[in-house]
Order: C-alpha cells, then sequence, then structure tokens
C-alpha cells in the first residue's frame, strides 16, 4: 500500500478551527477539480482567486486537517476548503484593515450580508 502524500506535517485538528460556521470567506488560491468534485472533469475550475463564500459546515481529513464546506453563491455550489485556502472577511487583521482603508473594509463587510 502506497504512503499518503501529506502536504503539512502540522496536525490542525489538535486546536480550534479557524473558521466558524456562519464565517464570510474569500478563496485565497484557484482551486481546480482534483477529482473529488463529482459531475465535473478533473481539472475543472472550481473557485477562483478571490471568490467569496459563507462557510457552512466544518469537518475532519486524515485525522490532520479541517475542512470547511464553503459555499460560493455565485458559483451555486459548495466546495471542500482547507484554511491555508481561504482568508476571513469578518475577522481581518488589523494590518490588512489598514492597508485596505476605511472605504474598502466597510465595502468587504457588506458583502453577502442578507
Amino acid at each position: 500500500m502506497a504512503d499518503i502524500a501529506r502536504d503539512s506535517d502540522v496536525i490542525e485538528i489538535d486546536r480550534p478551527p479557524t473558521f466558524a460556521h456562519g464565517e464570510r470567506v474569500a478563496s485565497r488560491f484557484t482551486v481546480r477539480n482534483d477529482g473529488t468534485f463529482g459531475g465535473r472533469e478533473i481539472g475543472d475550475l472550481l473557485v477562483a482567486r478571490g471568490d467569496i463564500g459563507v462557510v457552512v459546515s466544518v469537518g475532519t481529513f486524515l485525522q490532520q486537517f479541517y475542512i470547511y464546506e464553503v459555499e460560493f453563491i455565485e458559483r451555486g455550489y459548495r466546495v471542500g476548503m482547507k484554511s491555508r485556502e481561504l482568508v476571513s472577511l469578518d475577522q481581518l487583521p488589523e494590518h490588512v484593515s489598514q492597508a485596505l482603508g476605511p472605504d474598502k473594509v466597510a465595502q468587504l463587510r457588506g458583502l453577502l450580508r442578507a
């Protein structure tokens, strides 16, 4: 049996999840289908960098990572994402808020608000 290739030695599930249910997030990377997304071809674009979604559930994978099920409203489907692939729009770090400026921060906070 082949060894499982892990992309990190860090065991994320030793600490609380980074993102919470209902938290608004943006994708840090373009994500393509690796064959685990049914109904789409391998290599198809699933999420573009900057796409905005909402965390709808939190699970685990390989007893190592949290996987965040993110609903990308504009794309019309949900994708499992690792924490390193996401950034919170609800909890922007202070240095990011300062770099963006108050107008952009206000715009981001208004996204996906019902």
